[in-house]
């Protein structure tokens, strides 16, 4: 490859050395023929001015004199020898112009070949450079040939990596996506089994509370039936009287009402250190309590007439006087309180209600003016007379049908109450409240009527046994289906229900309508 492009180069250069030596030969026989024709000019000049004396005194006239003197010539005319002599003066500077003129066309061809040395050496400088150019480049595209190749087995290496990356990847992915559907699907059927083990267990609860629930419903059924059996209905006057194990129901003028032993709800907690004894038709208990003793007077019917609390030094605190007012029925006519305050603050749901709520309505003096003292079979037998004190609906606590039980987490709902009570028995030991049992319009009126009064005592029962409230500060009393909070003949569970409110005020006498003009 390299011959072919040397040969190539001297075929391309030898047509411009042949033209360039051409040209400078033309230019050397210019220059000598020019330089000729000057010389015959000068000549004729030159011999004219040269004086005759220097002409007989040149030496080399005088040498070829000498020279042809020696020699037999034949004699000549003297013209003759005098153009002789003229032709062969001028020879000398011939021959000097001659050997001028070699010397200059030997510096002639001596730069002409300087000449052409330096072109050649330009040419074959050139051809060198060319050729290392064409060499360089030839490198340099053999160079980015290598360069690419090896660029193209980089990226052919990558890509294969980057696939191979990919792939591998793609096949964790696809590794994990199994795993995790694996493991979906294990969590699912885990979650289905224990779903299903759940839903068998709930089922089960069901039936086992279904069962627990049939179960007390027949025990709550049985108890109705046993108070069923045990009563004995008799008529007093224009009375009927309904007595059964610690109750007696009364029904007189469209009225009916039921009485209970006052005492029994004392013996669950005063164990041994109840006393009972007779005085004529009232019977006296005495039940100790922590620094002082209760004395509860009841009449021969088991009406509370009486209830003191009596410390050691013989001071004696009235906290319930229920005697009768002298010509005063225990069914009086009074007139419904005027409300001057919210509904909300006059009923208060004690599931909803602040603790500073619960202690301001069990503290509160009366909505409505109190003009006397009444006796609390009066405050329990009338409507009107109690509306005039405010009153806690313990939603918190509601009962099974025919059931008088408190739950346990019914009873925990108590505790509120139960703390403001002991703040204000605390502050007024001779306070007094009453615990209301009601229940709904399903059943028989008498049945429900003896359910509600158990209900409010089963709740007393617990604010003491539980939360430590004096048991001589409550009083309970059953109305049945006459009060219902929501006005439906149907089971409804909150009309099975107990309320607290204050009557200190009523059995006192003490008691004015605060001052709340302007309110709501």
């Amino acid at each position: 490859m390299k011959g072919r492009f040397i040969r190539v180069g001297l075929v391309t250069a030898l047509p411009l050395v042949l033209a360039a030596n051409a040209n400078a030969l033309d230019d050397s026989a210019l220059r000598v023929a020019q330089a000729q024709a000057q010389d015959q000019r000068e000549k004729p000049q030159q011999r004219r001015a040269q004086p005759a004396q220097e002409r007989k005194t040149d030496p080399a006239a005088q040498r070829r004199q000498e020279s042809t003197q020696g020699q037999k010539q034949p004699p000549r005319a003297p013209a003759r020898q005098a153009q002789d002599q003229q032709r062969q003066r001028p020879s000398a500077q011939q021959q000097d112009q001659r050997q001028q003129r070699r010397e200059n066309a030997q510096e002639q061809r001596q730069e002409r070949r300087e000449n052409v040395q330096e072109r050649q050496q330009d040419q074959r400088q050139d051809r060198r450079e060319s050729a290392q150019e064409q060499r360089q480049e030839r490198r340099e595209t053999v160079r980015e040939k290598q360069q690419e190749q090896r660029q193209e087995r980089r990226e052919n290496v990558q890509d294969r990596r980057q696939d191979q990356r990919q792939e591998r990847r793609e096949d964790a992915r696809d590794q994990r996506q199994d795993r995790r559907e694996n493991a979906q699907e294990r969590r699912q059927d885990q979650r289905e089994n224990a779903q299903e083990r759940r839903q068998e267990q709930r089922e089960n609860a069901q039936d086992r509370r279904q069962d627990r629930r049939e179960e007390a419903r027949d025990r709550r059924q049985d108890r109705i039936d046993d108070i069923r059996r045990e009563r004995r209905e008799s008529r007093e006057g224009n009375r009927v009287v309904i007595r059964e194990p610690g109750r007696t129901i009364i029904r007189e003028d469209g009225r009916t009402i039921i009485r209970h032993d006052e005492v029994e709800r004392f013996r669950r907690f005063g164990g041994g250190d109840i006393r009972v004894e007779r005085r004529g038709n009232e019977t006296f208990a005495y039940i100790q309590r922590p620094g002082y003793r209760v004395v509860t007077v009841t009449g021969a019917n088991g009406r509370l007439i009486r209830r003191v609390r009596r410390y050691p030094n013989g001071r004696e605190v009235v906290i319930i006087d229920n005697r009768p007012r002298a010509g005063v029925g225990f069914f009086i006519d009074i007139a419904p309180p005027v409300i001057r305050i919210p509904r909300n603050r006059y009923i208060v749901e004690a599931a909803e209600a602040p603790p500073a709520l619960l202690y301001e309505t069990l503290a509160a003096p009366p909505v409505d003016s109190v003009d006397r003292a009444y006796a609390l079979d009066e405050i329990r037998y009338n409507q009107n007379l109690r509306e005039r004190m405010r009153r806690i609906d313990l939603d918190t606590v509601t009962f099974d049908t025919g059931s008088w039980e408190v739950t346990p987490e019914e009873a925990a709902r108590l505790e509120p109450i139960a703390k403001a009570m002991l703040r204000a028995t605390e502050r007024d030991p001779q306070e007094v409240f009453l615990i209301e049992g009601h229940t709904d319009a399903v059943g028989d009126e008498v049945d429900n009527l003896s359910l509600s009064d158990r209900r409010a005592e089963a709740a007393a029962i617990v604010l003491t046994e539980r939360y430590n409230v004096p048991p001589e500060n409550l009083t309970t009393q059953g109305y049945g289906e006459q009060y219902l909070k929501v006005d439906t003949q149907d089971d409804e569970r909150r009309n099975r229900r107990v309320t607290v409110r204050r009557i200190t005020p009523l059995l006192a006498g003490k008691g004015e309508a605060p001052n709340t003009s302007g309110g709501g």
